[in-house]
């Protein structure tokens, strides 16, 4: 069921990865600040990843010592000899007859779970609290990996090969009485395995041990779970597949990536808090006992993928746990839900990744949350009411970049006068330089921050960052519904895309009904009403409830913005500055 390590090496793929969500809200903003700051000059003119940190020495390395031996390729079973397999426990009235790949299932409140009693693997294992994009219960398990590679649980011996190969044996499986925990046991007089596994009818949280002994003396192993993990409906889902791992001495969360084992396994040990797989919404996680070695192998695994239609060998993490001849901790499989994780350790709530606006995010979610439990009952409500509430705060913002903007449009007579003054000189003259000095105590002398227009939309980054984050990590936002939208952490299904299309034409008017830089080219300012044009590069394809969060403040910037004019008087005729009058 397992191939040898050499051939676990991940194939190139023939296609490049669709870009992410994080790269498209990037891109987006750069390009927007290029043509912000970039075409005022051209128009005088003409009339990455980051490597990861290193580690310490004694944290991730190559693994140096032979990779654990896993099952060779699985061949036409043999029948097992009941007799030479079954151990002596084996008088139980609750032994399931021994059979070539019998299927146990167990089920709780919560999971359905098939185990087979040849290895004693698990060949399934679904979520049935949540649904994948095609409305199926969420399969954890990928199939195409437990076929190549073996399936989750598969024995990972170290060094030296155990025959007859213990993930080929038929076990015996014994359930107990109350159908919640299942032993797998082998014994043949030389070779003893066994693996238990003890459920709880309405948790995520389970217990597991693994023992291997060979002529009674402790098999050194790990216990894998290898070819993918989790959602695979999911848009990119390969890239948001991780191993991960918590360092109690130094308090943070290590994640790696597939790319991490290119060139082979990679082997880190140490007295860890809780250490196994995640993707974007859900985890598996092994916390062993406290002061227990454990040992974190990544691997990636090549493993046939269909995308477009198309199967080819593509990545797919793997995570090997253990190291011991027995192994034993307790084990989390289950959603990224935070009051669930910090109810087992508030350590544990790390594996959802608030990304670089935490600070932000976390109250943010915790806002929307508390609208949605208290009030409104629905996520698109309640980011509606949210996005309300968080421009009413920037609206003094708003209020200053007006009056910024109108005390330029006050001042744009001697502007005029101070740039036809250099007009005739090129624009690497070094007396350029002058006409900036002059501009600047322009400005100073009336109190005037030329800059002042670009804060307010600098200060909302930060809140764009960390509603993004919410709404594509928050376990609670999948498959949240609002009106049309069926899942607001998904682009939205219909063909023809209404929130997107909202939110481009509800840009070009607020953008029109702002106040244009005073003085600038006519043909400028057509280059910027085409701006917004790149927000279909960027809507188009991300979560909806984003969209919907833009869209929403666009339609209130739009109603603030017309009664700032009016209040204001933008649009009428400037009236010549008045100087500061000096101090007697």
């Amino acid at each position: 069921m397992a191939n040898d390590p050499a051939s676990n090496k991940p194939k190139q793929p023939g296609k490049p990865s669709e870009m992410s969500m994080e790269m498209r809200l990037l891109v987006t903003f750069i390009l927007m600040g290029l043509v912000l700051f970039l075409t005022p000059y051209i128009m005088k003119t003409t009339g990455p990843q980051q490597a990861p940190p290193a580690t310490k020495d004694t944290a991730v390395k190559k693994q140096d010592t032979p990779a654990p031996t896993p099952a060779p390729a699985a061949g036409p079973p043999k029948p097992a000899d009941s007799s030479a397999s079954s151990p002596a426990a084996a008088s139980s009235t609750n032994i399931i007859a021994e059979r070539q790949d019998d299927r146990i299932t167990i089920e709780t409140d919560l999971y359905r779970i098939q185990f087979s009693n040849r290895g004693g693997v698990v060949r399934s294992w679904v979520l049935k609290k949540f649904f994948d994009l095609t409305k199926k219960q969420v399969e954890l398990v990928n199939a195409a990996g437990g076929t190549k590679l073996g399936f989750p649980f598969t024995t990972l011996t170290k060094g030296t090969a155990v025959a007859p190969e213990p993930n080929q044996v038929l076990y015996v499986a014994t359930k107990s009485p109350d159908g919640l925990s299942v032993a797998f046991e082998y014994s043949d007089g030389k070779v003893y395995a066994k693996k238990t596994f003890e459920f709880e009818k309405n948790r995520y949280l389970m217990k597991v041990r693994s023992e291997l002994r060979e002529q009674g003396r402790n098999v050194p192993h790990l216990v894998a779970w290898r070819g993918g993990f989790g959602d695979f409906s999911v848009i990119n889902t390969l890239s948001t597949q991780h191993t991960l791992y918590f360092e109690n001495n130094e308090n943070k969360l290590i994640v790696n990536e597939v790319k991490t084992a290119k060139d082979g396994p990679v082997s880190v040990s140490g007295r860890y808090l809780f250490a196994g797989l995640e993707d974007t919404y859900f985890t598996a996680v092994a916390l062993p006992p406290a002061g227990t070695i454990f040992e974190v192998q990544t691997w990636s695994d090549a493993v046939p993928f269909t995308s477009e239609g198309v199967a080819k060998d593509e990545p797919h993490i793997g995570v090997a746990l253990g190291g011991e001849g027995i192994n034993a901790a307790s084990l989390y499989v289950g959603p990224k839900d935070v009051h669930t994780l910090r109810a087992i350790d508030p350590k544990l709530e790390q594996v959802v990744d608030w990304g670089w606006f935490g600070l932000i995010a976390r109250p943010l979610f915790a806002t929307l949350n508390w609208f949605n439990d208290n009030y409104i009952h629905n996520y698109g409500w309640s980011i509606v009411v949210v996005t309300i509430l968080i421009n009413f705060l920037l609206l003094p913002l708003k209020v200053s970049n007006v009056k910024s903007m109108k005390k330029m449009s006050e001042l744009q007579p001697q502007v005029k006068e101070i740039q036809d003054k250099y007009s005739n000189l090129p624009m690497r003259d070094p007396r350029r330089q002058q006409q900036q000095a002059e501009m600047m105590d322009l400005y100073k002398k009336h109190g005037v921050n030329p800059l002042g227009g670009c804060v307010p939309m600098l200060l909302q980054m930060p809140f764009l960052f960390a509603f993004y984050k919410v709404l594509t990590v928050a376990i609670e936002m999948r498959g949240a519904q609002w009106l049309w939208v069926t899942d607001l952490s998904q682009p939205e299904q219909l063909s023809l895309r209404i929130l997107p299309l909202a939110t481009i034409a509800t840009q070009f008017l607020i953008q029109k009904m702002t106040p244009q830089q005073p003085g600038a080219d006519p043909q400028q300012q057509r280059i910027m009403m085409l701006m917004p044009l790149m927000f279909i590069f960027l809507f188009w394809s991300v979560a909806s409830g984003l969209v919907l969060y833009w869209l929403t403040g666009n339609v209130v910037g739009i109603a603030q913005q017309y009664f700032l004019n009016k209040m204001m008087g933008v649009g009428q005729p400037a009236k010549p500055p008045e100087a500061p009058k000096k101090k007697k």
